[in-house]
């Protein structure tokens, strides 16, 4: 009787059966810097030629100097912007070129959380009402809900992402920066997406405010099974957060893989420069945990 051939590792099931799919995928959008007195601007190329695969339940890093189209690509994969060329499939659905009323029932699936807490979150509602918002435009709560419903729901929420309950009556400026992109946490898990897009979520975080939050997702990622693109220039936590990384330099991917063998075997230039960028000694792979529990 012949062996059974070896279960295929999680990185190779992604590429086999991917929730989210990117084949060619190209995008042009005016150039302000160019524009003449009279008349459009030009058209710059920021994606070109993009093939990126996200299973379920799996986490990506995307990586890449300012300026590498990261966020533009986040942007693109979530339809905020349309590209020119290609195809992108979410959950068997092409949503390249796909009308609002088609999109609209799939966003609820597919969440962003913005690089800057502050301005992604409205100062003129409280922190409950941001967080319950998700649910009452979808309809989870049903169509007339109570008050009691919906605080309810609200401290569920922010105890999800280790936020006291009486932080629903709070406002956004009241809170510290990591507080805030609790906050934004708790909007973008509130429908239980299948996809979520974290946006340079950590950049502008102390780091044992990073750990406390990178703790967080990967403890809501392992519960919820929600798969995520995670858009950073920090090599160290990609490396203790990524299944896989896809590296990017000016609009497209160069390089992309499992994040340990890209790590120990970058095959691109470009990959190699960003590797030996990071600071030497090398932080070590047990620095989340450090962090976090040390912190206050």
């Amino acid at each position: 009787m012949p062996a059974r051939p070896p279960p295929l590792p999680p990185w190779s099931r992604a590429i086999a059966e991917p929730l989210l799919s990117l084949r060619g995928v190209g995008l042009s959008l005016p150039d302000r810097a160019r524009r003449p007195f009279f008349g459009r601007a030009p058209l710059r190329t920021i994606l070109s030629d993009i093939d990126l695969d996200v299973a379920a339940g799996e986490c990506i890093g995307l990586v890449g100097e300012s300026g590498s189209g990261k966020t533009t690509l986040a942007r693109t994969v979530l339809r905020l912007y349309e590209p020119q060329q290609g195809r992108i499939v979410f959950a068997g659905n092409d949503i390249a070129h796909a009308p609002e009323a088609t999109l609209r029932p799939l966003r609820e699936r597919m969440q962003m959380i913005f690089q800057d807490p502050l301005s992604a979150l409205n100062p003129r509602r409280r922190v409950g009402e941001i967080v319950v918002q998700p649910l009452l435009a979808y309809g989870r709560l049903g169509r007339s809900p109570s008050r009691h419903m919906r605080d309810d729901r609200a401290r569920q929420l922010l105890k999800q992402v280790a936020l006291p309950a009486a932080f629903a009556e709070r406002w956004p400026h009241e809170l510290s920066g990591g507080q805030r992109q609790r906050v934004g946490i708790a909007r973008a898990i509130a429908l239980e997406p299948a996809l979520i897009v974290a946006d340079e979520i950590v950049s502008g975080l102390d780091v044992s405010t990073q750990a406390r939050i990178l703790v967080l997702l990967r403890e809501l990622r392992q519960r919820l099974g929600t798969s995520m693109i995670f858009v950073t220039h920090d090599l160290s936590v990609v490396r203790v957060l990524c299944d896989r990384v896809a590296v990017m330099h000016e609009g497209r991917i160069v390089e992309q893989g499992p994040t340990a063998e890209v790590f120990a075997a970058p095959r691109h230039a470009y990959t190699r420069a960003l590797l030996e960028a990071i600071p030497r000694p090398e932080i070590g792979t047990g620095w989340l945990e450090r962090e976090a529990a040390t912190s206050p």
